[in-house]
């Protein structure tokens, strides 16, 4: 089996530090399983469909989507003051720190980056928080969309790149870059940022033995209090980890729909 941290494994060293903290869960819950690089562009699909997935970082919004749900396992909760000890995180909308656009009324009519039409965070939680201004405005909001850029690091390079004018950012993704790459953090300004929601989950393959879960699970929960792993979780901006439950990833689905009510069934 196999352990992942593919989505938040932004640059070498935050790597090292998921790979250090799934070691340590993998070896607490005795399940047979290594940790694997899986770096872009291979499609987190594929991955997500493995049968001998024991651990891996999951976006929620495909997540509420699959018809044979992956096992939820356990949900990061983020040091950073602004999640307030909940396993939420949001999606921040950046521009470059030195862009013209000020506020979110003006970067209508630019051109706006997105991750995958897949992604809670780079595409629909967006797509939700514009919905209302598209409806407002008859439709169409932007002059063009840039995308797929797969991987919020996509998105960051596509704005220093001056090939997008604002692009949405994970915001537990964008607290680990300015955590480890401050000088390149420094180059962005956030304009706005959409509502709180789940923030994905760690998830086991649909077929995996329920008790073999369970340790996983439990080893998981573990994180917080282990001294060995101070360090890591220093590094990953991260308290520990929290069971969650299935039903509250709905909440990617409810906000899609209301977009799609709205006629605004795609960013534009």
């Amino acid at each position: 089996m196999f352990a992942n941290a593919r989505m938040y494994s932004l640059n070498p060293a935050l790597a090292a530090a998921w790979r250090r903290l799934l070691e340590w869960v993998i070896a607490r819950a005795g399940v047979e399983a290594a940790v694997i690089d899986y770096p872009a562009p291979q499609p987190l699909a594929a991955l997500w469909a493995r049968s001998d997935m024991a651990c891996a970082f999951m976006c929620g919004y495909p997540f509420a989507l699959a018809q044979r749900q992956p096992q939820l396992l356990a949900a990061p909760l983020p040091s950073p003051a602004r999640y307030g000890g909940q396993p939420i995180y949001c999606t921040d909308l950046v521009v470059r720190a030195d862009s013209d656009i000020a506020t979110l009324a003006d970067v209508w009519g630019q051109r706006l980056a997105f991750t995958t039409p897949e992604s809670m965070s780079g595409y629909q939680a967006p797509r939700r928080f514009f919905a209302d201004h598209a409806a407002a405005r008859g439709g169409r909001l932007f002059a063009g969309m840039v995308g797929p850029l797969l991987t919020p690091r996509g998105v960051v390079d596509a704005l220093l790149a001056g090939q997008a004018d604002v692009g949405p950012l994970d915001s537990y993704a964008h607290d680990l870059l300015r955590r480890h790459e401050p000088q390149l953090t420094a180059r962005l300004r956030v304009i706005a940022s959409t509502p709180f929601t789940p923030i994905p989950a760690l998830v086991g393959a649909a077929g995996m033995d329920p008790g073999t879960a369970e340790r996983l699970r439990v080893a998981l929960l573990e994180v917080e209090a282990a001294a060995e792993l101070t360090e890591a979780r220093a590094s990953l901006l991260l308290r520990g980890f929290t069971r969650v439950e299935p039903s509250g990833y709905h909440a990617g689905l409810l906000a899609a729909a209301q977009a799609d009510a709205l006629g605004y069934t795609q960013l534009a």
